[in-house]
């Protein structure tokens, strides 16, 4: 399993052997490119030396300010993303023990077996800055690129588990994915624009 999903190397690498990464990947996929999204992960473990919950739980909100504000900035809105990733970091260590993968792998108390797609989607949602969509595209990644088969994935990331689409970063394995991808997403907004329009 390797993730292709920013054309970097490096950045794509680290999104598949540390689970931290991909969550903050997506955390930060909003109002921006989602390659400059997924990239972000590599330049804040590049400038704090680590990319872990608990160090990012503990970094000193300010100086983790400056580290998101570095030329390539992590994000256009530097400060308060720096904030909502070290909540999403303080709840997984509060939550989770600090491990990101545990989301969708523990199972619940009193169960043997791993979580199935519902029970992923009601963690997602619960943690600070993902919503209902950003919750499904993500169990929808999970499903369709990392190897997640807890039963019912599919239909509790829909639309985004539909095999065969292109409408999200789930979809993304390829420059040509990409293409298509970025292309339902500008339908999406212009669809918005004239319904808003109208």
């Amino acid at each position: 399993m390797a993730l292709h999903i920013t054309d970097d190397a490096a950045a794509d690498a680290l999104l598949t052997d540390n689970p931290l990464a991909l969550l903050v990947g997506m955390l930060l996929d909003q109002q921006i490119a989602m390659e400059t999204a997924f990239t972000g992960p590599l330049k804040i473990e590049e400038r704090t030396g680590s990319l872990d919950a608990p160090t990012l739980a503990g970094y000193d909100p300010d100086a983790l300010a400056a580290v998101f504000k570095e030329t390539p900035a992590v994000h256009r809105f530097p400060g308060s993303m720096a904030g909502r990733v070290q909540s999403l970091c303080q709840a997984l260590v509060d939550e989770w023990g600090g491990d990101a993968a545990s989301l969708w792998t523990q199972p619940d108390p009193g169960q043997s077996e791993g979580p199935d797609g519902a029970t992923v989607l009601k963690r997602l949602k619960a943690l600070p800055g993902f919503g209902e969509q950003k919750a499904k595209i993500f169990l929808a990644l999970l499903g369709k690129q990392y190897g997640f088969t807890g039963a019912g994935w599919r239909e509790a990331s829909a639309p985004y588990g539909d095999e065969g689409s292109f409408r999200s970063v789930a979809d993304i394995v390829s420059p040509e994915s990409l293409t298509k991808v970025r292309e339902h997403k500008r339908a999406m907004k212009a669809a918005a624009k004239g319904s808003t329009a109208s």
